[in-house]
């Protein structure tokens, strides 16, 4: 993995594969306006949720994960699933039960990124799986647990290692935060607009801690 000293230049490879994840996601956004009734909205919002899918989908396809054994790549899979249980909770993927609201499976047809999304309504809990968050969250849990192995290798280990430096605990602070302003309810109508702006802030800024690791080196 790079050090933290500067950002490094990316690989043809690298590049590549980001040409890749645009081109899938804009042929996908596309596809999916032309054949539901979803429709882009306030175009900065659809703008927010297609680059959260391109930035996830190329963060999990272009990050190598450092060798490790067995036994530490189990401990960092536990933080990780961890890691992701917080962001589910505090990013709206798992919501308490909306009194007298509407139970069963449905799609929500919201603007590119955010939708289509897949939501459940319960007795116990609620739903809210759109793309950009499962995609961009999912990408954050596996830019976590790189972390959590490399830290094993370095002077201190597994969970010590994640949390000793601020640029790389404060992607998890950060992301519980943006919760405060309404950053991960989903569903347009029930949050306010700049925590749009907010939440994707937080995520690129997240992407970029803990892709290149700012101040944790070996």
């Amino acid at each position: 993995m790079a050090t933290a000293s500067a950002l490094p230049r990316p690989s043809r490879a690298s590049l590549l594969r980001a040409a890749v994840a645009v081109n899938t996601t804009l042929i996908l956004a596309f596809v999916y306006l032309l054949f539901t009734e979803a429709s882009v909205g306030a175009p900065r919002y659809a703008v927010y949720g297609v680059a959260w899918v391109i930035v996830g989908l190329w963060v999990m396809f272009d990050t190598d994960v450092a060798p490790a054994s067995p036994a530490t790549k189990r401990k960092a899979a536990a933080v990780a699933v961890g890691y992701f249980a917080l962001l589910a909770v505090a990013g709206g993927l798992v919501t308490s039960p909306v009194p007298g609201g509407t139970s069963g499976v449905r799609v929500a047809f919201l603007p590119p990124g955010w939708g289509p999304a897949l939501v459940y309504g319960g007795d116990l809990f609620n739903l809210v799986l759109m793309p950009a968050r499962v995609v961009g969250y999912a990408a954050l849990t596996f830019l976590v647990y790189d972390t959590v192995v490399e830290a094993a290798g370095a002077a201190v280990s597994g969970v010590v290692g994640l949390f000793s430096c601020v640029s790389c605990s404060w992607p998890v602070l950060a992301s519980v935060a943006t919760s405060v302003f309404g950053g991960g309810t989903a569903v347009a109508a029930t949050v306010t607009t700049l925590s749009y702006d907010l939440s994707t802030l937080v995520f690129l800024v997240t992407v970029v801690l803990l892709r290149w690791r700012p101040g944790f080196g070996k």
